[in-house]
Order: C-alpha cells, then sequence, then structure tokens
C-alpha cells in the first residue's frame, strides 16, 4: 500500500528480488516518487521512482494523524498543505533544506540531487512486518 500525500509525493512499499548465490530473497523496499509541481525544482535532478500499478495508493488520513496528536483534521490537513507550500518555494528560490519525516527518512538535496533517504529503522520496521 502506499501514501499520497497531496503536492509532494507519494511514499509506498515495493517488492524487490535480491538474488544470492544460493537463493532469491523478496525485501519490501520503501520508495518515494516525487509528484511536485516540476517549476520548483529548476536545477534540481531527482531519481525517477515508478510505483507499480498494481500498489494501491490511499490518500494521506489526515483523520488518521489528528487521533494521533489530538489536532481537529481540519488543522492537521492546513499544517501539512502549508508545509509543502513552504518547501516548494525555498526549492524554487533555490534553498535546499532537509524534510525531515519522523520514524520515516528525510528529503533532502545534495548537490542539486533531491533524494529520499530512509531511515535504518524504518527499512527494519518493514522487513519485520507480515
Amino acid at each position: 500500500q502506499g501514501v499520497l500525500v497531496p503536492g509532494l509525493g507519494t511514499f509506498a512499499v515495493v517488492p524487490e528480488q535480491i538474488n544470492s548465490t544460493e537463493e532469491v530473497y523478496v525485501v519490501r523496499r520503501p520508495v518515494f516518487q516525487l509528484d511536485m509541481d516540476m517549476s520548483c525544482l529548476q536545477d534540481l535532478v531527482f531519481p525517477t521512482v515508478m510505483i507499480p500499478g498494481d500498489i494501491v495508493i490511499m490518500p494521506l488520513d489526515y483523520w488518521w494523524l489528528s487521533q494521533n496528536n489530538s489536532l481537529p483534521p481540519d488543522l492537521v490537513r492546513g499544517c501539512v498543505e502549508e508545509t509543502i507550500l513552504l518547501y516548494s518555494f525555498q526549492l524554487r528560490d533555490r534553498q535546499h533544506p532537509a524534510f525531515a519525516f519522523e520514524n520515516i527518512g528525510i528529503l533532502s538535496c545534495q548537490d542539486n540531487v533531491l533524494c529520499m533517504q530512509f531511515h535504518c529503522s524504518c527499512i527494519a520496521g518493514l522487513e519485520s512486518q507480515d
């Protein structure tokens, strides 16, 4: 399953085969597919990740987020939208701040390459789930 963060992109987990000399392993690899206004990314390079069509993509669940931080869903939605808007303005102005996602990873720009680096704990957590 994947989660679409409107104006930013989609986080998903895709199966990937790893071949060893003795066996083939299938691991669950987190990926991020950028979905941002290209005018924000004038001089930036970013990896094009394609999420397979059989992965179910769900919209960001603002109600669930609000239940986990005791804020009203409309306030959570507004905070997410304003944060993404601010981030896109910073990219447009050639500022390259890191965008941290708690327990997931960091969206950063290094040497004009915009990339998502997932925390090891995120990857380990995915592998420990059925």
